[in-house]
């Protein structure tokens, strides 16, 4: 049991790097898994019209799984088509190579949770607390960046939340996570900003139960969820919908964050 703690917190460490006195997250690495806007490996479904501008994938489950998209197959069989979506749907069933592609990045998806799990939890300042931040509510709130451990419910409901990379060295490269063991749950037209050069594809979400947006909230970031994400009627997210069972779409938009 020690060896393993000492294991884990290695690990944990070797993602970060020394700035002065502080230490400076690294990026969450996705794998191929940063290839789809949506995957999932207990099904994807829609009510129409949803807008989704990148790739979307199940595995281990066939398309059957991807419901409310009207998909067209393509002539080659490796994938389909929506309306709804601006890239291309994969599933397990397709042709070959499909089906590994898509086992390859759902291990990647699962690596990448594991690594934002472990993540140590930045080290509270008196301006800046970064352990069960106002007791899990996180409205109306600015981030810095950092690791945000919680072991309860997150949520969005007291206001806007804003990501601030304006102290960072680097602002493109200023790393955010917020990890909790529970859920995180967004009230309806509650919005997430960025500020001082934060990218959304540089925001991990790491969610051991569910995600949930209500109507017409909006998200920032990568949504690393170990169980389902729903997002309802007018809800919106840049950036990316990765996870291990069902994705619940009711009339919502997900763009890809940009590279």
């Amino acid at each position: 049991m020690k060896l393993n703690l000492f294991i884990l917190s290695a690990t944990a460490m070797v993602n970060a790097v020394v700035s002065g006195e502080m230490f400076v997250e690294t990026k969450v690495d996705l794998g191929t898994a940063g290839d789809f806007a949506i995957l999932s490996k207990a099904g994807i479904s829609t009510v129409p019209n949803s807008s989704i501008t990148g790739d979307i994938g199940v595995s281990p489950i066939a398309a059957t799984a991807i419901t409310g998209f009207t998909l067209t197959a393509d002539v080659t069989t490796t994938s389909s088509t929506s309306d709804q979506v601006s890239g291309k749907a994969y599933a397990a069933d397709y042709t070959s190579p499909t089906s590994s592609d898509l086992t390859t990045a759902v291990s990647n998806m699962e690596t990448a949770y594991t690594d934002a799990a472990a993540r140590s939890t930045s080290l509270s300042t008196a301006t800046v607390n970064y352990l069960n931040r106002g007791a899990g509510e996180i409205g109306g709130e600015t981030l810095l960046p950092g690791v945000y451990t919680f072991d309860r419910d997150v949520t969005i409901t007291n206001g806007p939340l804003v990501f601030d990379a304006s102290g960072a060295d680097d602002a493109e490269d200023a790393v955010f996570i917020i990890k909790t063991t529970k859920s995180v749950k967004q009230a309806a037209d509650i919005g997430v900003t960025l500020s001082g050069g934060a990218l959304a594809k540089n925001i991990f979400w790491s969610v051991a139960e569910e995600f949930i947006m209500e109507a017409d909230a909006h998200m920032e970031g990568v949504l690393l969820v170990k169980t389902a994400v729903t997002m309802k009627t007018g809800s919106s997210l840049n950036g990316r919908v990765l996870s291990q069972t069902a994705v619940v779409l009711q009339v919502a938009t997900i763009v890809e964050p940009r590279a």
